[in-house]
């Protein structure tokens, strides 16, 4: 799986910091999310789908 965020939707909720915390979290220097690890284990998949569920202006993106 390859998990990105896009720049410009995201408006740093940071829903997706609590879901996966693990694989993204909120960059100090623009406030926006970023992917800390873009290919998480298969293990952490149901995370990162709540976290792309729960983005509030769905910048989150899920490829298999």
């Amino acid at each position: 799986m390859r998990v990105t965020v896009d720049l410009g939707r995201c408006n740093a909720y940071g829903n997706c910091v609590i879901e996966a915390p693990d694989v993204f979290d909120i960059d100090d220097a623009n406030g926006l999310a970023i992917v800390l690890d873009a290919n998480p284990a298969e293990e952490k998949r149901a995370q990162v789908q709540a976290a792309a569920r729960l983005c509030p202006v769905l910048a989150i993106e899920i490829e298999d």
